[in-house]
């Protein structure tokens, strides 16, 4: 099923999320200078485009590995696929298990096995 899954998380709502992620710890919130530009680019051309949930989840991968912030890459952008699958009316466990392959497969830990799962589960509705 492709959608345009992250279509509402605009660059500036991607910033206010990693700042939001630094604050309780006072961790530095601040653009990098190899990551920023290239990170935002991808994101502003590829965000609002029609995909499948593991493309949306390997874009907030690709996002993470370009390390666009100073600190809290991978929780800003597990954080983005997590909010967007929390949208699906799915049973519980079955939203549980989404949201955690989609948080791996950011994060970069996803076993092939994972993913095959992933897909045979969204393939179901």
């Amino acid at each position: 099923m492709k959608r345009a899954w992250l279509a509402s998380v605009t660059w500036p709502v991607v910033v206010e999320i990693n700042r939001g992620i630094c604050a309780p710890s006072r961790a530095l919130h601040k653009a990098t200078s190899d990551g920023y530009a290239n990170t935002q680019q991808l994101w502003e051309s590829s965000h609002r485009t029609e995909m499948s949930l593991p493309e949306a989840a390997d874009l907030c991968r690709r996002c993470h590995r370009l390390a666009p912030f100073c600190n809290f890459n991978g929780n800003s952008f597990v954080a983005i696929i997590r909010q967007v699958v929390s949208g699906l009316q799915l049973p519980p466990d079955q939203l549980t298990a989404i949201r955690s392959v989609v948080g791996h497969i950011v994060a970069g830990t996803a076993t092939p096995e994972e993913e095959e799962a992933l897909r045979k589960t969204l393939e179901t509705f």
